[in-house]
């Protein structure tokens, strides 16, 4: 069995060339790629076949990376980002412009989580840029829990399957999500 730090250094290579990966996450298995990648990140649409109009989530290493990336953090969003027991993905404006220019929503906001699982902490201090995380199904199936519950078609179509010893802790579940408004409060849109 591969290392840990072994798997890192193969699936960060794979990122690097502009290859979409199959990954555990702190809450389920996720499909991802370079999220500064535009051609990267459309072959994550194509391969979950995925209607542009849904965006998708970026993983951030710290809120560091989330504010050189996407937005400055207030207190409150490093709160939830960091504090909440529970993996939170807060949707907040996209004010960089270093992301894919296809993976904002429609409204100019992008999802943002910080995990908190150690595999995919030192995947992102790796790769020093965030990664794309939608989960690993075809647009409108269940999402999968563990790596026997993926869908073959998507284990083939990746060009990175990250070995699935990786998935020790991972949740299991979705996280929860929340939407930065206009005004500073925080609407739940998933808890």
């Amino acid at each position: 069995m591969l290392s840990q730090s072994s798997v890192i250094l193969e699936t960060v290579s794979e990122l690097a060339q502009g290859g979409t990966i199959l990954y555990p996450t702190d809450t389920i298995w996720g499909l991802g790629c370079d999220a500064t990648n535009a051609d990267a990140v459309e072959k994550i649409y194509s391969i979950k076949q995925r209607d542009h109009s849904k965006s998708m989530l970026i993983l951030c290493s710290d809120i560091d990376m989330v504010e050189r990336y996407v937005a400055p953090v207030s207190d409150k969003v490093g709160e939830l980002l960091l504090g909440s027991d529970r993996p939170t993905t807060v949707i907040m404006p996209l004010c960089k412009s270093l992301l894919a220019n296809n993976l904002a929503a429609a409204d100019g906001t992008v999802g943002v989580r910080i995990p908190k699982m150690d595999f995919c902490q030192q995947l992102l201090r790796t790769f020093k840029r965030p990664i794309v995380s939608t989960s690993a199904n075809l647009s409108g199936c269940p999402s999968p829990a563990s790596f026997v519950e993926i869908d073959e078609s998507l284990k083939q179509a990746v060009d990175h399957c990250v070995s699935q010893s990786m998935e020790e802790h991972s949740g299991g579940s979705s996280s929860q999500i929340v939407k930065l408004q206009p005004d500073g409060s925080i609407l739940v849109l998933r808890k």
